[in-house]
């Protein structure tokens, strides 16, 4: 993996032109991000309506078969042409862990801003790569994102904006799960998320990482250290199937091959606020399809979050009249909410597809007026740092570790 020290100048961007992107990947992530780049500007004001230039994959045929689905006119099959062209604004990572650093790297040499999904990479050493990178092309205009798509739910959002009100008063508790079940049948076939050479991590890296970036973003403090255990239930899998969703089904008599990652993670940890807090994270946890929690205690009252109840945020005031005194159901759909004024009349709802379009939303605004992004690289390094010292731990009989955070230098 090499890098260029020298940052092309990103092409200009004047009122009206469109926003030329190129997504590399055209799988589950693949589809989210073209859905969202065609829908945000249909539903938000958005100077440069992005434009879908290209569609990258391995493949030509199921790329042709795939851009002519979502309707891209043109492909490629190597991603280096497609960070080569001039007319490419932005370069969009939806591949897996492996690929990230190398293909974001040559990107932002070229001048082009990126997004890219989570984790940032398989490894800190690659993110602070990355990071670093980004920090030099951000002095000459250019800038990165990092796909932690969970913080554009609204009821979310709401509650990063309680904790900041100080609603919460002074935060104690922060308890995170990530609870899925499409790999509980032991007979599930491997794909690419269960080898550590492409994923880097089973459920820590792929859904954990999101319960990390929340926990610390909506209550404004960073985890310094962690004791943890990640374990492997299902240590062999068919390597022939058909895929369904995330998962699939077998073929029959298929080989097995081995599960190089962990199905599930659990770890306690400290806050440098004060907080202290514990995660779990698990593809084993049946009839929990994508129970994404957050629950935040405080000196002055409570926020509970699930994913699988989108549009509602659970809200305690201590400072109620104790006869009243409850959880109340707050339905994050009234146009005083995050996001929502853009969306349909009170009450109606949004779903998962739509995080990805006020990500998009963003990302545009961030670029437009040429303000500092969130999450850019170097708020993705900080999750990526929490996961590293996690594997640590569980490697060293659960002893805690502190996550480290180099000082920043002068």
């Amino acid at each position: 993996m090499t890098e260029s020290t020298e940052v092309q100048q990103p092409a200009p961007t004047s009122a009206g032109r469109p926003l030329r992107v190129a997504i590399i990947g055209h799988a589950f992530m693949g589809v989210a991000h073209t859905h969202a780049w065609r829908t945000a500007p249909r539903f938000f004001d958005l100077d440069h309506a992005p434009e879908l230039a290209l569609l990258v994959g391995r493949d030509a045929a199921r790329t042709r078969a795939a851009a002519d689905r979502l309707e891209i006119a043109e492909i490629e099959t190597d991603w280096r042409r497609a960070v080569e062209r001039e007319d490419i604004d932005v370069v969009d990572i939806c591949t897996p862990g492996n690929t990230h650093a190398e293909i974001a790297l040559a990107a932002l040499a070229a001048g082009k801003h990126v997004l890219c999904e989570k984790p940032l990479a398989n490894s800190v050493a690659e993110a602070e790569a990355m990071t670093a990178a980004a920090a030099r092309a951000e002095a000459e205009g250019v800038r990165t994102f990092c796909g932690f798509s969970y913080r554009r739910t609204p009821a979310l959002a709401l509650a990063k904006r309680f904790v900041e009100e100080g609603r919460l008063g002074e935060i104690r508790h922060v308890r995170a799960q990530y609870l899925q079940d499409w790999l509980s049948d032991a007979d599930t076939p491997l794909n690419w998320r269960l080898d550590k050479d492409q994923a880097g991590s089973g459920a820590l890296g792929d859904i954990c990482a999101h319960s990390v970036d929340a926990a610390q973003w909506v209550s404004g403090q960073l985890i310094t250290g962690v004791s943890a255990m990640l374990h492997t239930f299902v240590e062999t899998r068919p390597l022939a199937g058909a895929a369904e969703g995330l998962g699939g089904r077998a073929e029959a008599g298929a080989p097995r091959g081995p599960v190089t990652v962990d199905d599930a993670a659990a770890f306690t940890a400290r806050f440098d606020g004060g907080a202290i807090g514990v995660f779990e994270a698990t593809r084993f946890a049946q009839g929990r399809r994508n129970a994404n929690r957050l629950e935040i205690n405080g000196s002055l009252g409570s926020i509970a979050f699930d994913f699988e109840s989108m549009n509602t945020l659970e809200y305690f005031d201590a400072r109620d009249d104790q006869a009243a005194q409850g959880f109340r159901t707050i339905q994050v759909t009234d146009a005083v909410h995050p996001y929502t004024d853009h969306w349909w009349p009170v009450g109606h709802g949004l779903g998962y597809g739509d995080l990805f379009v006020h990500q998009v939303a963003d990302v545009v605004a961030a670029l437009e007026s040429d303000t500092a992004p969130r999450p850019d690289f170097a708020e993705a390094l900080k999750v990526q740092r929490v996961l590293h010292a996690v594997e640590a731990s569980a490697q060293d009989a659960s002893r805690y570790t502190p996550v480290h955070r180099p000082e920043p230098q002068d």
